[in-house]
C-alpha cells in the first residue's frame, strides 16, 4: 500500500475536480465525507439537500443551476469512466515499492499492483509522466483509492489479437516467459498461453530452457476465451517454412548440382547439412581426399557451406553430399609431383604403432613407417622421434596412386653407417662393444650407435659346447670379437668370440693322423657309441663295432674310463675324429708276428719253436 497520506495530498491538488471546490464554498461542508461514496450517491445526497434549501436557491438560482450541472456532468463521467468492461487511458502518478498510482480523471486516484507491471527482468515497465491502459477492478483499497489492473486491460486488448491471429490462420509473437510442467508459458501482448513442449521445435527439445527470455514467433491452435486459454505452437510454424522452402529446393534438387547449406549436425561418421527444407548427408569419406578423425575437423555447426549432390532417392528423400568432389583428385597427378627421391617436407598427422603419417597437401599423405625413421635398429615406437603436429623432412620412396600410397623415408637423409662398415670394421678386425641382448642363437654386441653385431652361440668357444649364451656372457659386458662378416644391404655383422684364440681343431689335425693311438677318457654314451675326449677341447667318436677286444668281444665303454684309442678316421671340415678300441689289438698282434720274422741272432737267441712252446707255456697265463 503506498504511504500513502503524504501520496495522497500531494496529488490531490492536481487530481481533485473542479465540482468538489464548489460545494465547500456553498455548502460551507466538508465533501471528503462525500468524496469516497459512489458518484450516484453523491449525486442523489445534492438533490435531496437542493429540496430542502429551496428558498435559499431561489435568492441564488444561477449558482445552484451551475453546481447541479457540473456535479451531474462529473457523476456521468466517473460513472463512464468506472465501468469494468472498459479499458481506461491513465497517466502514471506514483511508483511505490508494491503499487502504481494511476490518475484515471475521477475523483480519486487508482491503484494497481506493482507486479502487473513488471518486466523479464523485474523492472518496472512504466515511469511517472507514462501513459497506461487500465481497467477498473472490484472494490477499493481502505484509503479510497480505485483498484485497477494492467493486465486485464492488456488482456482485453489482447484476446483481439489472438483471436485475429487464429481466425486469420497467421503468426503472432510471443516471449517465452517460464518453463512449466509439459512445457512453456509465453506471454502474447500481455496475455499469457501455453506452448507445449512437443510444439517446441521440429525436434524434441532436451532443455526447454534455451528459449527462455527469448521472443518468438507462434500460431495459436486453441482458443477458449470463457476460460482463458490460449495454446500455441512454434512446431506449425516451422513445418509450414521448412515445406516451402523443402519445395524450392526439390524444385532444382538432382545429383551433380552444388548446392549451398547449413551444418546442422554432427556424428561420429559425417555431418547433416540443411539444403533448405531437406537435409543430405556428407559423409566423412566425402569430406576431404585426405584422412580426416572426425567430421569436426573440417566443419562445426552452423557453418555454411557449398556441398554436391552425389545421390538422390526422390522415393526415399535422401540426399548423399560430397564436399572433396568440388576440387580436383589431388592423387591424379601425385606420381609426377612426387617423384621417387624427391626431398618433401610435411606436417605429422598421426603416430601409430608402425610409422607416422605425414601431410604433404591436402588430400595427400604418406607413411614413413618405423624402419624407415632412423639407422638405428634401438627404436621401439615411432613416437620416440616424432610427434603429431611436428614439421618433418622426408624422401620419397615409393608412389601409389591407384591405392593412394606414398611411402616415405627419413633416415634417408643421413648417410647410411653401414656402407661404410667395411671400411671402418673390415673382416678380421677386432672390435670391442657392449652385449645389449642375448637371445637362444647368440649375442648382440654394440660396437657403435646404431651399429649391432651378432655372435652366434656356435661362435663363444672353441672347446665348450654352448646351449646358450648367457652360460658365457652377460648383458652389459664389455667383450671383444672378431669381424667375420658383413652384409651392408642385409644390415648385418658377425661377429666370433672363439676367433681371439688358436682353433685347437687346427692345431690338432696338423699334430695328428690316422693310425696314431691315443689315450682318451670317455665323456658321454650315446645308443651308437661314445664319444672320447683325446686332447683339451678335442672330442673323437668310437662306435661301438669298434669296442671289441682281440678276441672280438664287445667292451663297454663308460663315462670317465680310460683306454688307448687308435684314430681310423679324421674329417678337418666337420671336425670329426674316428677312433677305435679293436684297431688297437689288431696292431698288436702284427707288432709281435713281425718280430717273428726278423732273423735269429746266432748267440743267446731263441728259435721259433722255442719262441712258440714259451707262448703256450707262459703266455697264456698273462
Amino acid at each position: 500500500m503506498p504511504d500513502d497520506n503524504n501520496a495522497h495530498n500531494l496529488d490531490s491538488a492536481s487530481s481533485t475536480s473542479v465540482a468538489e471546490r464548489p460545494v465547500e464554498s456553498v455548502e460551507g461542508s466538508t465533501v471528503d465525507s462525500v468524496s469516497p461514496q459512489p458518484p450516484q450517491s453523491v449525486h442523489t445526497d445534492f438533490s435531496s439537500h437542493n429540496d430542502s434549501t429551496q428558498n435559499s436557491d431561489e435568492k441564488q438560482p444561477s449558482t445552484t443551476e451551475d453546481f447541479a450541472s457540473a456535479l451531474e456532468s462529473f457523476t456521468t463521467e466517473s460513472e463512464e469512466a468506472a465501468r469494468e468492461d472498459k479499458v481506461i487511458k491513465g497517466t502514471v502518478l506514483k511508483i511505490t515499492a508494491t503499487h502504481v498510482v494511476v490518475d484515471i480523471g475521477a475523483k480519486s486516484e487508482g491503484m494497481l499492483p506493482i507486479t502487473e507491471v513488471m518486466d523479464h527482468s523485474g523492472k518496472p515497465r512504466f515511469q511517472p509522466g507514462d501513459e497506461i491502459a487500465v481497467m477498473r477492478d472490484k472494490g477499493e483499497t481502505e484509503e479510497g483509492y480505485v483498484n485497477l489492473s494492467h493486465q486485464k486491460a492488456q488482456r482485453l486488448r489482447a484476446w483481439d489479437e489472438i483471436e485475429r491471429a487464429h481466425n486469420e490462420k497467421k503468426p503472432i509473437k510471443a516471449t517465452v516467459i517460464e518453463r512449466i510442467k509439459g512445457g512453456l508459458t509465453v506471454d502474447i501482448l500481455g496475455a499469457q498461453a501455453f506452448l507445449p513442449g512437443s510444439q517446441a521445435d521440429l525436434r524434441p527439445l532436451r532443455n526447454l530452457d534455451v528459449l527462455k527470455g527469448e521472443t518468438i514467433e507462434v500460431a495459436v491452435i486453441k482458443l477458449n476465451k470463457k476460460r482463458g486459454n490460449i495454446v500455441v505452437s512454434r512446431k506449425q510454424l516451422m513445418e509450414e517454412e521448412q515445406n516451402e522452402k523443402k519445395s524450392k529446393t526439390l524444385e532444382h534438387l538432382e545429383e551433380g548440382t552444388i548446392l549451398t547449406g547449413v551444418v546442422k549436425n554432427l556424428t561420429e561418421y559425417g555431418a547433416f547439412v540443411d539444403l533448405g527444407g531437406i537435409d543430405g548427408l556428407l559423409h566423412i569419406t566425402d569430406m576431404s581426399w585426405g584422412r580426416l578423425t572426425h567430421p569436426r575437423d573440417l566443419v562445426n555447426v552452423g557453418d555454411q557451406i557449398q556441398v554436391k549432390v552425389l545421390k538422390f532417392d526422390k522415393d526415399k528423400q535422401r540426399v548423399s553430399l560430397g564436399f572433396k568432389q568440388l576440387t580436383p583428385d589431388p592423387w591424379l597427378d601425385a606420381s609426377h609431383r612426387y617423384p621417387v627421391g624427391a626431398h618433401v617436407s610435411g606436417r605429422v598427422i598421426s603416430v601409430t604403432d608402425y610409422g607416422a603419417f605425414v601431410e604433404l597437401e591436402q588430400g595427400i599423405e604418406g607413411l614413413v613407417h618405423v624402419s624407415e625413421m632412423t639407422w638405428s635398429k634401438r627404436i621401439k615406437h615411432p613416437s620416440k622421434l616424432v610427434n603429431v603436429g611436428d614439421q618433418v623432412d622426408c624422401v620419397v620412396l615409393s608412389v601409389n596412386p591407384q591405392e593412394r600410397r606414398i611411402s616415405l623415408g627419413m633416415r634417408q637423409l643421413a648417410a647410411n653407417p653401414w656402407d661404410a662398415l667395411h671400411d671402418k670394421y673390415p673382416v678380421g678386425a677386432t672390435v670391442e662393444g657392449r652385449v645389449r641382448n642375448l637371445t637362444d642363437f647368440g649375442a648382440f654386441i654394440e660396437i657403435e650407435e646404431g651399429i649391432d653385431g651378432l655372435v652366434h652361440v656356435s661362435n663363444l668357444s672353441w672347446t665348450k659346447r654352448v646351449k646358450h649364451p648367457s652360460e658365457v656372457l652377460k648383458k652389459g659386458d664389455r667383450v671383444k670379437a672378431i669381424v667375420l662378416a658383413i652384409e651392408p644391404d642385409k644390415r648385418r655383422l658377425s661377429l666370433g668370440v672363439k676367433q681371439l684364440q688358436p682353433d685347437v681343431w687346427e692345431t690338432f689335425f696338423e699334430q695328428h693322423h690316422v693310425g696314431d693311438v691315443l689315450h682318451g677318457k670317455v665323456l658321454r654314451v650315446a645308443t651308437f657309441g661314445a664319444f672320447v675326449e683325446i686332447a683339451e677341447g678335442i672330442e673323437g667318436l668310437c662306435h661301438n663295432s669298434e669296442a671289441v677286444d682281440a678276441n672280438g668281444q664287445p667292451i663297454t665303454l663308460e663315462p670317465g674310463v680310460e683306454h688307448d684309442f687308435k684314430i681310423i678316421k679324421m674329417n678337418q671340415e666337420e671336425k670329426k675324429v674316428g677312433l677305435s678300441i679293436k684297431a688297437v689289438g689288431e696292431e698288436a698282434s702284427r707288432s709281435e708276428v713281425e718280430a717273428y720274422k726278423q732273423p735269429v741272432s746266432s748267440t743267446g737267441g731263441s728259435t721259433i719253436g722255442e719262441l712258440m712252446s714259451w707262448k703256450r707255456a707262459g703266455g697264456d697265463n698273462n
